[in-house]
């Protein structure tokens, strides 16, 4: 994927991570974002190197919007949102992905064509807003579009670990964007927690996407599909759903947004 997006006073790039430095830069905003924001739990080392760094870093693709105009404490330029990418052939053999430690994606594996993982999406506090989140929609365009990617997934998170505290999304979540049952994801016994927490007829939609986080409520707009069930991870402080968009379904605002890019 080559550099997809540069404004005219060439301050953002959007491409993927070159190197090491690059790859350490995207783990330091997410451990500022997962763990000093949001009140993940930080082993010593994390504590330590504040970075948060797991064993995927090594295989997978990283999506940087990278603000050439600032630099970070370390004086490297400032990451201003990340994703990352993570495709099946990227994987060892009988490695799982990320998202299996909390949703059994055997259905979801068993579809023919590309699969493409997505996880550890977040942006600095000083970048969110809309442009810096098209850049990165737009990135994943290209990038889907590069691997021909026929299903994107993964967790995605409310704050805190209460599934009450987000009923109404929750339980509008399991009633209108359920994933068909051939594809569905499912919360691994142990870990399952019942996402319709309020009763149907009292739904109110406008309710419901107000308790969701705006990546959530993107998703939702892209077309996207849950899985059955959601996770605690008491961890990371979050209640967690799985999401999938078939790409073929995207919705028309979605599309525009990427057609620059593919």
């Amino acid at each position: 994927m080559q550099d997809q997006n540069r404004t005219h006073d060439c301050r953002f790039d959007l491409r993927l991570a070159r190197g090491d430095c690059e790859i350490r830069s995207a783990q330091r905003l997410r451990y500022q974002v997962f763990y000093e924001e949001m009140g993940a739990q930080a082993n010593p080392w994390k504590l330590s190197e504040r970075r948060d760094a797991d064993c995927f870093d090594r295989i997978c693709d990283h999506l940087l919007v990278i603000d050439n105009h600032e630099t970070d404490e370390w004086g490297a330029p400032r990451i201003a949102g990340t994703y990352r990418l993570t495709r099946r052939q990227a994987l060892a053999p009988n490695q799982n992905f990320y998202t299996e430690s909390e949703f059994d994606l055997a259905q979801v594996k068993s579809y023919p064509g590309e699969i493409l993982e997505l996880s550890r999406s977040c942006v600095h506090p000083d970048y969110r807003n809309r442009a810096v989140l098209d850049m990165l929609w737009r990135g994943l365009g290209a990038y889907v579009a590069e691997h021909r990617i026929d299903i994107m997934f993964g967790c995605a998170s409310f704050p805190g670990t209460d599934p009450d505290a987000a009923a109404d999304a929750l339980s509008y979540l399991h009633s209108h964007h359920l994933a068909p049952e051939a594809l569905r994801p499912v919360a691994h016994p142990g870990q399952f927690v019942e996402m319709r927490r309020s009763c149907e007829s009292a739904l109110d939609r406008r309710r419901a996407l107000r308790q969701m986080p705006p990546l959530i409520r993107g998703y939702i707009g892209a077309g996207a599909m849950v899985g059955d069930g959601a996770v605690i991870d008491k961890s990371f402080n979050t209640v967690d759903v799985c999401v999938m968009v078939m790409m073929g379904e995207l919705s028309a605002s979605y599309a525009n947004r990427y057609r620059d890019a593919v």
